[in-house]
Order: C-alpha cells, then structure tokens, then sequence
C-alpha cells in the first residue's frame, strides 16, 4: 500500500510546489541543543517529508594521497548495518546491503548519503503518516550511526570503481576534465581526482575512521521540506542525530586554504586519438558568498550560460559553425571554484575554435553587455524561476542551499528582485573583477600536434 501511496503523492507534488513560485516561503530556523542547525517549509498539502543534512565533511577534507575517500565512504554507508547492541527499537538487527534495501521498498521511502567537493549529505525521503514516518527515521537513523562497512563488499566495489577509472581515463573527456582541474585548482583539494591508486590506498578502517570523524550533530545543517509542524520537525531532527557522537565543545575544523588565482596562462594540447577535440578554458572563479553573485550569475548568462542566446553561441557556433555546443559556468563553493568555457569541435578547427572563445571572454569582460542583453538575461532568468522550485526536491535543494551559505531566509522570496536591480555597470565590473582572460587555462585534448 505503502509504494501506491508514494507514487500518488509524488504525482501531485510538482502540482503543489507550483504554486509556490508566486507566493512567499516562510523559512523557519532553530538551532537545537546540540548545536544543529534546522531549516524548515512547512508544506501541508500532501503527505509527504523531504530531509536533508549537510556537514562540513565533503572530499576538500580527504588526504591527498587518498583522494575519494569521503565519496566512497558515503557511497558504502548502505553495503551493510550493525546490530544495536542494546536490541531496542525497529531495526535492532544486523542488516546487510540487500536487506537494506528491502527495508527501504517495504517502506516506500528512500535514503541516500553521498559527497561533493564541499559537503557529506544525506537525504530522506518518506510519507509524513507517523507509522511510516517513523520507521524510516528509525533506520535512516540507523544507517547513518552505524555502519559496518563489510570488508567484502568494499573490496568488490573498489575492484568495479578501479575498473570503471581505468576504462574512463581512456576516453577524452576524463583526459579533458582532469587535465584542466589539475592547471586550475593547482594542489588545492579541489583539484582532487580519484584514480585506482588512491582507491588502492584506502581500507575498511580508513573508512570507519573518516565516518566517526564526520559526524557531529554541532556541525549539521537539517533542511526539512513537508507536512510537518515546528514541534514535529525539531523531534524528527532530534531522532535522525541521536546516535550520532556527542561534541560539547564542538571544535573547529582545521582551515582549508583557498585556491590560489593563476600567475600565467597555461596552454596544454594533449595528443589524442579522437573524431572531436575536447576544449577547456578557465581559471578560479569566485567563492559563493561573493556579494556580486547575482551579477556575476547574469553576466555568465549572457556570456555563455544562456544556451543558443549567449554570446559564445552566437560567435563559436551560429557565426563560423566551430562547434554544435558551447558554454560557460561559474562553479562557486566554499572556495573559489572554476570558471570554465567548454566546447568540442573538429581536431583540424580546434586552434580557431580556441582563438575565438578568447577573444569573446575578453571583449565581455573589457565592455560588459548591452543594455538589451541586460534585459533579455533578466527576463529569461525571471521568467524561469518558477522551475527553479516546482517541486519538493528542487525547493528541498533551495532550502539546503540557504542553509549550507547561510544565506538570507527571504533569499527565494528576494530572487527574482536581485536580479532585476542589476545594471550594465553592476555586471561589467563584476566580470572584469573575478576574470582574467590573460592569464587563463586552456586545454585541448584531440587536436593534431602543432
């Protein structure tokens, strides 16, 4: 009965988060005894609860010799249960993997935990009706705390990871992304990659290890999107971290340093056998809680990041027929993450497919838009946030994303605002601030040797 229900509701969930995008959302915020950090929407409209922890905890923290530490213990979390010594409450047995997941299908619920660059997360999904509710707290609970990371099951999934690294390092892309980070990041931890080596140097007690270091309820950031109260949510909170150790002081992190701008351009062409040249250009771009945020999102749009709008399309791609596709982005995290151009291109077009993707960073970052680019972005990004929310997962990902930045609670209801009062002048001087064309990364994986 239980999957019926779930498939029902979530039919009408994008129905109901809708109508959020043209209302306010009430944010509320608490911080509970032990230092956590609760984010709540309350959502009545249908059954259901989303969750969402985050914890200063992601890969930026692994040691450099064993790179994917963090990512592969979050992803072993569900391999295997330890039995609750003092065999009290639901879910009081060993689990292994397979059981796990039974128990998860036979409550219409789903779990997961997983890492980026930044954070640990975790994520619970369930019905909100309290028989259902609680049992998947009870084992999200569980899983979480307690772990027993089966040496078995470790070994056979680091033997299929190692197998699917080496098979992409074969593969332009992996040439391309890896290549690039490493000239970018530079020996930040943002430049990380996980190869067979690293796996290679992790073990079961590496694992449990990095897991009992992680887990702190001071350290949790819990956004909850659904139908529940304040009350219901503190207590829901309370049962998801109560195994989790206990840190009166709650110490401070060891600091991260930030990632270093570049003192040159760099220019790498990989040799390749490859139909297509596979093309990176880029530096570190900016941290999240930059105050030009929101110009630097709209300039990007124009730049590269509004799809057969942008300036980079217009030039690479309708104008000289260089390349199918090309972009920009901007990645901004805790530190300065990548500012990066990407396209793909014939190999025998690839040095001008490069020269002009220059040349249109630069002259947007010496001039700026035009006041009907400026327009035009803000229309498109104005006009699309309604998508940005209209489900529970997405205003869940909204919710979180506050959380984590600790970023105004009018934040959403103020979106669409900060976009608007964005001038010519605003975005101008935020590009010409954050980028450097002169000195950028530029990778080419594929082009003939010259």
């Amino acid at each position: 009965m239980s999957r019926f229900l779930v498939h029902s509701v979530l039919a009408l969930s994008g129905w109901c988060a809708a109508g959020w995008a043209q209302a306010a959302l009430p944010i509320q915020h608490w911080t509970q005894a032990s230092g956590a950090r609760v984010y709540l929407v309350e959502s009545h409209a249908i059954p259901m609860v989303d969750v969402q922890i985050d914890l200063d905890a992601g890969s930026r923290r692994d040691p450099s010799t064993q790179a994917g530490l963090t990512s592969v213990m979050a992803g072993q979390i569900s391999s295997g249960m330890r039995a609750d010594l003092a065999g009290k409450g639901p879910y009081a047995q060993a689990l292994d993997e397979n059981q796990i997941g039974e128990a998860w299908a036979d409550l219409g619920a789903s779990f997961s935990s997983s890492a980026s660059a930044d954070r640990l997360s975790f994520a619970l999904r369930s019905l909100s009706y309290p028989d259902l509710l609680g049992k998947a707290v009870a084992l999200a609970a569980r899983q979480m705390a307690n772990p027993s990371f089966p040496e078995d099951v470790w070994l056979r999934d680091r033997e299929r990871m190692s197998a699917s690294l080496r098979e992409s390092l074969t593969q332009p892309g992996t040439l391309v992304q890896n290549s690039f980070a490493a000239a970018v990041y530079g020996l930040h931890p943002y430049g990380y990659r996980v190869t067979p080596e690293s796996l290679s140097r992790i073990d079961v007690k590496d694992l449990k290890a990095q897991h009992a270091r992680s887990l702190r309820a001071c350290r949790a950031s819990v956004s909850v999107v659904g139908a529940l109260t304040r009350a219901q949510t503190d207590q829901l909170v309370q049962r998801l971290l109560a195994m989790w150790p206990a840190d009166a002081a709650c110490q401070a992190l060891p600091a991260v340093p930030e990632v270093q701008p570049l003192a040159e351009p760099r220019n790498l062409n990989v040799v390749f056998d490859s139909a297509q040249a596979h093309v990176l250009i880029g530096q570190p771009g900016y941290k999240r809680n930059d105050p030009d945020f929101f110009p630097l999102l709209i300039g990007n749009h124009i730049l590269g990041g509004g799809g057969f709008v942008s300036r980079l399309t217009e030039q690479v791609r309708e104008k000289r027929g260089l390349s199918y596709s090309v972009y920009s982005y901007f990645s901004p995290g805790l530190h300065a993450g990548a500012f990066t151009v990407g396209l793909q291109t014939r190999p025998d077009q690839a040095a001008q497919a490069v020269t002009v993707a220059k040349e249109v960073v630069q002259a947007f970052v010496s001039e700026g838009p035009t006041e009907a680019e400026l327009q035009a972005a803000k229309s498109n990004l104005v006009g699309g946030f309604a998508l940005r929310i209209d489900s529970n997962r997405k205003l869940l990902d909204n919710v979180a994303n506050i959380a984590w930045n600790r970023l105004p609670l009018n934040y959403l209801d103020t979106w669409t605002q900060q976009v608007e009062r964005a001038t010519v002048t605003d975005v101008r001087r935020a590009m010409a601030r954050v980028l450097q064309p002169q000195r950028m990364v530029t990778v080419v994986v594929g082009a003939p040797t010259p």
